[in-house]
């Protein structure tokens, strides 16, 4: 498709006139038709540029998984506007300081989270009014009802940000990632034929939306003309039976999540009829990756990818993953998909390695993202010459396959979420009976892995894990604090006074 006068909003328009009887959306109960959500959309893009959205405003939404947050999507595009879709896991200092970074004047909040919005609300100046979306007073579906469809639709470029997630801050606050028409037209193209996605495919989105993993899947599987269905939360029992009474074709979970899949007892005869399980976000163990294969026919592809990338940009396909002959590819992240262009440069020289070399993987794509929102030394910092820094180490093979073998920054990913050591960091430095703090992963069974702190406590103190555990829960997001503390007399450095990381993993880990 490319980039329409339209833009993203051409998928809805596409299959509005050519199939629009058909079930576009499905969520709970409710279903809607591609006609139905055209009109929805409409709507909503003009009855928010009646409340004076225009042309690089931003529209903030808060909730878990619900049409909405798509709705308000294609409206934003539709508008010249972004969406940016705030994760509800974050702690309330969290909250305040993404939802004032957006520069939101509008924002759409799911009535679980209207409370803690109302907690904050002195602390975001720039918002003018909170639509409070579901309840006995649903006002998003008032504001729906009473708009006007919108007349004089934003011309589409290339270069627009329609869509703005945010990832984790590499110093300590999350950046927002602005997603383009193009980045988003050029991965659902991409993804399209990677998956076999067609107008057939029933696509499973169980993945938050404020992940490019729950929106940017379900874009694909829209863009391809499929139904959509939104599970609100990601809990096995009911994903299976979401994935047998409707017949799902296409999957896509978080190693974590397939392991507790696999230990529901139904799980053979539920998912007979998907076609794809896509998994990433974090590496699948050996164990489970054998256990998986052992138990389900059902292709499976790997898949690398990131916010900044609008998704995926390399996937290891079902035949790396069965073959006998090849079981060592199952260790990679697959090869680039077509028009992603993977560089691996050496960290030190800024040159290109040697073939099987370890260095930063660069990648040049017309997904890359534009850039971060209102930070311009990080965006500049992140995409050089055109090619974007992915932060991950690894070598790539003869054959085009790439190996992660570290992460650059350092990162933890834990249960398909990512965690940077610096916003732990950041916290746990406020204590009072904290010295200093480095954070780092540690490997975990059931999450991949798990953050955990080595703390050198200051003179005369004596902290107890339990309190500064609790003191982090209460400021951030509870999957980024730490499951466990190590007290140190001191913190391994090398000679410029630098933590050395490595030595902390290699001693506890």
């Amino acid at each position: 498709m490319g980039v329409t006068p339209n833009g993203i909003f051409e998928i809805i328009e596409r299959q509005a006139s050519q199939h629009p009887d058909a079930v576009a959306l499905l969520f709970g109960s409710r279903a809607w038709t591609w006609t139905e959500l055209r009109a929805r959309i409409l709507r909503l893009a003009g009855a928010l540029r009646a409340e004076g959205v225009t042309e690089g405003d931003r529209i903030a939404f808060l909730d878990k998984n619900h049409p909405a947050c798509l709705e308000t999507t294609f409206a934003a595009s539709l508008l010249g506007a972004a969406h940016a879709v705030v994760n509800f896991r974050l702690s309330p200092e969290e909250l305040a300081y993404v939802i004032d970074d957006t520069t939101a004047e509008i924002l759409i909040v799911g009535e679980e989270f209207a409370s803690s919005v109302e907690a904050i609300r002195s602390e975001l100046p720039k918002l003018r009014r909170i639509v409070v979306l579901g309840g006995d007073q649903d006002e998003y579906e008032a504001l729906v009802a009473a708009g006007t469809p919108l007349s004089e639709r934003h011309h589409a470029s290339a270069d627009d940000c329609f869509l703005q997630l945010y990832t984790s801050g590499t110093t300590g606050w999350p950046k927002g990632a602005m997603l383009s028409q193009a980045g988003l037209a050029a991965h659902s193209e991409a993804l399209l034929p990677a998956y076999k996605m067609d107008e057939s495919t029933v696509n499973l989105v169980a993945m938050p939306l404020f992940h490019v993993g729950g929106t940017s899947w379900a874009i694909g599987g829209m863009y391809a003309g499929g139904r959509t269905i939104i599970a609100r939360d990601a809990v096995p029992a009911d994903l299976l039976k979401l994935i047998k009474d409707e017949q799902v074709t296409h999957a896509f979970f978080v190693p974590a999540l397939i392991q507790m899949l696999l230990a529901q007892p139904d799980l053979v005869e539920a998912t007979k009829s998907l076609h794809v399980i896509g998994y990433g976000g974090s590496p699948m163990p050996a164990p489970l990756m054998e256990k998986t294969l052992a138990t389900l026919d059902t292709p499976l592809y790997s898949v690398y990818g990131m916010t900044e990338m609008s998704g995926v940009f390399c996937v290891l396909g079902p035949d790396d993953h069965r073959d006998p002959e090849r079981a060592h590819l199952r260790a990679s992240a697959g090869r680039p998909l077509p028009g992603s262009d993977v560089r691996v440069v050496d960290p030190s020289s800024g040159k290109d390695a040697a073939l099987g070399e370890v260095g930063e993987f660069w990648v040049k794509s017309p997904q890359v993202m534009l850039g971060y929102w209102n930070k311009p030394d990080a965006s500049a910092e992140s995409i050089v010459g055109g090619w974007l820094r992915t932060g991950d180490a690894g070598r790539m093979d003869e054959d085009g396959y790439l190996y992660i073998e570290d992460r650059v920054k350092d990162m933890v990913i834990t249960g398909g979420e990512n965690v940077y050591p610096a916003e732990v960091e950041r916290v746990l430095i406020q204590h009072p009976a904290v010295a200093e703090v480095a954070v780092i992963g540690l490997p975990d069974r059931k999450w991949g892995e798990t953050v955990h702190a080595i703390v050198t406590p200051e003179s005369g103190s004596e902290p107890e894990a339990s309190e500064l555990i609790a003191y982090a829960r209460q400021r951030l997001a509870h999957y980024k604090c730490p499951t466990g503390i190590t007290f140190v007399d001191a913190l391994p450095r090398n000679p410029t006074g630098k933590i050395l990381k490595r030595d902390l993993k290699a001693k506890f880990g």
